[in-house]
């Protein structure tokens, strides 16, 4: 239960004009070449320079068709300095994460308990490795003055992402004010001003 549901055949290639029926429909075997299981350039920064400082490239079933019904993905997580990949959950997907230069500040949330949402953090550096349970919002920041670089597996072959602060404020259409401005007991001015930051930036 805790990766895709186990495929039924050695792979299922999504063809270019795939119908979405819990997965793709698959490309007749006799189309399938080593290329359909392939992808290039991992090892290249990608660009950092946004607000956040952070990018992260994915390498999913969009990417490679073979990964269809396999249940993995995979990620690449580029950090500028003091760069931050903002709290997220993945719905469909645990992840884990392998530091492979600079060092990290890593943590998770757990589920409303008794005993409220609990943090765990830790501090990571090259070669450190954590996980981060399915569907709990997590985050890595990058307390170094250089730049550090993490690659995630994922056990999903489209693992989804909520990024908490683009959804809550940035939906479209907006959420309503008031019901965000009881939400986070802060003034609907506060909830506005919040939303202008993000709904601009989404859409």
């Amino acid at each position: 239960m805790a990766s895709d549901p186990s495929q039924l055949q050695d792979f299922c290639l999504l063809p270019s004009d795939a119908v979405l029926v819990n997965g793709f429909v698959c490309k007749p075997p006799m189309h399938v070449t080593a290329d359909d299981f392939f992808f290039s350039g991992l090892d290249m920064p990608d660009n950092t320079s946004n607000q956040l400082g952070s990018k992260v490239t994915l390498v999913n079933v969009n990417q490679i068709a073979g990964l269809n019904t396999l249940g993995i993905s995979l990620a690449r997580i580029d950090y500028a300095p003091y760069g931050l990949n903002p709290p997220h959950t993945h719905p469909q997907a645990t992840e884990i994460l392998t530091v492979l230069e600079g060092t990290l500040y890593v943590g998770f949330v757990t589920s409303n308990t008794n005993n409220g949402n609990l943090l765990f953090t830790k501090m990571l550096k090259k070669g450190d490795v954590f996980v981060f349970p399915e569907g709990l919002i997590h985050f890595q920041f990058n307390y170094g003055p250089t730049p550090a670089v993490a690659v995630a597996a994922l056990s999903s072959q489209n693992p989804g992402v909520i990024t908490i602060a683009n959804a809550v404020f940035g939906s479209n259409p907006p959420i309503s004010d008031a019901v965000l401005a009881k939400a986070f007991q802060v003034g609907k001015d506060t909830i506005k001003y919040l939303q202008a930051q993000f709904w601009v930036a989404n859409n």
